[in-house]
C-alpha cells in the first residue's frame, strides 16, 4: 500500500536506544555497476543498494546488454546481491542512426552521467533521456570533454535529451571541471581505462572532492577480471540517523535537567549516542562519514571540503545551534534533484528559522521552530531532511513523502520500528491523522 500525499511525524515522548541498518552507498553502488560492466568476467557486488536510482542503473545496463542477475539480501530489504557479466570494455547492444537505442534515466544524476561516458566505448548510437528536471540538470562540461576526445554528441542546449555516437576507445586527453558537480570527472575517471583516456581535472588534482576521491579509489581496487565486491552502507543516508540523537538524546533524565538550565535552544548531546548506524561506513570512501565530526555543529561548514550531501542534514539541525551556523560552497546543490540552496532556505523559513541567502552561502541563525506543511520538491533528501526534525519539532507534515524511494525506500518503516531496529516513532496520515502501519510506509 501506498503512502499518502502527506504524512506527519510525532515527536518521541520517551527515550530511544537504536541501531539502524541502513542500506548500501548509492554512490558506489552506481559507480561499481559501472566498473563492473567494463570488467572482464562476472562480478558480485554484496550490499548494493536498490531504490530507484539504482534499479534505473541496471535496468540501463540490461537495455544495453549486460547480464545482471540479482537476489535478495537478508540483512536489509532495501539491499540486493547483484550479479553483472562484464564485456570488458566493449558495449553488447547498440543503436543505429535511424533507431538509436534509446536509455531513460528518470532524474538519476549519476546514471545520466556515467552511462554518457560508458557508451562512448560502444560502436553505435545511444539516445539518453529522462523526466523534465533532468533535462534542466548540466551536462555541458561532460559533453565537452567528450568531444575533446573525438566523441560527438548531439544537445540542442547541452543537455539532455541527447544523441551519442559512439566510436569506440580512442586514445586521448581531455580537461574537465567540477564547478557544476564531480559526477562529469568521475564518470571520465570510471572509463579512462578501458577508453584509454587521459583525464585533467580543471582547478587542482581528484584529491579536492571527497567524490573523486571515491572514484579514483574505486577504480584502484575494483577487481579488473571478476569476484566479489563489498558495498559498504550510505553515509548520506547515515546521517539522518546520526543527527537524530540531537533530539532524541534531550529526553534522558541527565540530560533534561542540563538543558532545562540553557537560555537558548541549544541541544545538549549524551556522552554515547542513542542511535547508532549498524556496521557503519568508515572514513575513508564517503565523504559524508565525517558527519558525526561536525556535531555539534561548527561556525562554518563547507560543501566542498567538508560534507556532500549530509550538508543538507547540518543546514536542518542549524536553528537548534548555540550561534549562527555558515554554510559555504553550495552551488552544486542548486543543480541536484531540486534547487536545494532555496528549498532548504524557503522551508526552514516556513517553520519560523532566520535563514540569510547570499550567493553561494547560507547563514542560519538560532530560532524557536514550529510546525509546518514542508515541500519536498520531489526530493529525497528534502524530505529525510525535515522528517529528522519533525523528531523535535511537533506538527512537521510532508508533501510526497513517496520520493524518498530514489535512494531510501523504507526510511519510514526505519523510523516507525519498535526499538532497538527503529526509533518507534509515530507516522500519521496528515489529512486523517490516523496512524500508519508498517505497510503503508515503503515508498513504491
Amino acid at each position: 500500500m501506498a503512502l499518502p500525499d502527506l504524512i506527519e511525524i510525532v515527536p518521541p515522548a520517551k527515550a530511544v536506544r537504536a541501531q539502524i541498518t541502513v542500506p548500501g552507498s548509492k554512490s558506489i553502488t552506481n559507480r561499481a555497476l559501472i566498473l563492473a560492466a567494463l570488467a572482464q568476467g562476472e562480478t558480485t557486488l554484496t550490499g548494493a543498494l536498490w531504490s530507484e536510482d539504482t534499479q534505473v542503473m541496471v535496468a540501463c545496463l540490461r537495455e544495453l546488454g549486460f547480464g545482471v542477475n540479482l537476489s535478495p539480501d537478508p540483512s536489509e530489504p532495501c539491499n540486493r546481491t547483484i550479479t553483472v557479466c562484464g564485456q570488458g570494455g566493449a558495449i553488447p547492444r547498440e543503436g543505429t542512426k535511424a533507431r538509436p537505442l534509446e536509455l531513460f534515466i528518470g532524474n538519476a544524476g549519476t546514471a545520466a552521467r556515467f552511462l554518457t561516458a560508458l557508451v562512448c566505448l560502444g560502436k553505435g548510437v545511444y539516445r539518453m533521456h529522462g523526466v523534465p528536471r533532468m533535462h534542466e540538470r548540466p551536462q555541458a562540461m561532460l559533453f565537452n570533454a567528450l568531444r575533446q576526445l573525438n566523441y560527438r554528441i548531439v544537445s540542442e542546449h547541452d543537455k539532455l535529451p541527447a544523441v551519442i555516437y559512439a566510436s569506440g576507445p580512442q586514445a586521448g586527453k581531455c580537461r574537465v571541471g567540477t564547478e557544476e558537480s564531480s559526477q562529469f570527472a568521475s564518470a571520465l575517471l570510471l572509463c579512462a581505462e578501458r577508453g584509454g583516456w587521459r583525464v585533467e581535472v580543471a582547478g587542482g588534482s581528484t584529491e579536492e572532492s571527497g567524490y573523486l576521491r571515491m572514484t579514483a579509489e574505486l577504480v584502484r581496487v575494483f577487481p579488473r577480471h571478476g569476484g566479489i565486491f563489498a558495498i559498504e552502507p550510505d553515509a548520506s543516508s547515515s546521517s539522518y540517523f546520526w543527527a537524530a540523537n540531537c533530539f532524541l538524546s534531550v529526553f534522558q533524565p541527565l540530560e533534561r535537567k542540563r538543558a532545562a538550565k540553557q537560555s537558548s535552544p541549544l541541544v545538549v548531546y549524551e556522552p554515547k549516542p542513542a542511535v547508532t548506524v549498524a556496521a557503519a561506513p568508515q572514513p575513508g570512501w564517503q565523504m559524508d562519514a565525517a558527519f558525526p565530526r561536525f556535531l555539534p555543529l561548527p561556525a562554518t561548514v563547507s560543501r566542498r571540503t567538508d560534507l556532500g550531501d549530509s550538508i543538507m542534514t547540518a543546514i536542518v539541525l542549524a536553528p537548534f545551534s548555540a550561534t549562527a551556523v555558515q554554510f559555504t560552497d553550495l552551488t552544486s546543490l542548486r543543480l541536484q534533484e531540486c534547487e536545494r540552496v532555496a528549498a532548504l532556505r524557503t522551508e526552514l523559513t516556513r517553520c519560523g528559522a532566520h535563514v540569510l541567502e547570499e550567493g553561494d552561502t547560507l547563514t542560519v541563525y538560532p530560532s524557536l521552530l514550529h510546525g509546518a506543511e514542508i515541500e519536498t520538491y520531489d526530493d529525497h533528501r528534502m524530505a529525510m531532511c525535515f522528517a529528522i526534525l519533525g523528531l523535535k519539532v511537533p506538527g512537521i507534515k510532508l508533501k510526497n513523502p513517496s520520493c524518498v524511494k530514489k535512494t531510501f525506500p523504507n526510511f519510514f518503516q526505519k523510523l516507525a520500528a519498535r526499538p532497538p531496529a527503529g526509533l518507534g516513532v509515530r507516522i500519521l496520515d496528515g489529512k486523517t491523522g490516523r496512524p500508519l502501519r508498517r505497510d503503508q510506509l515503503l515508498a513504491e
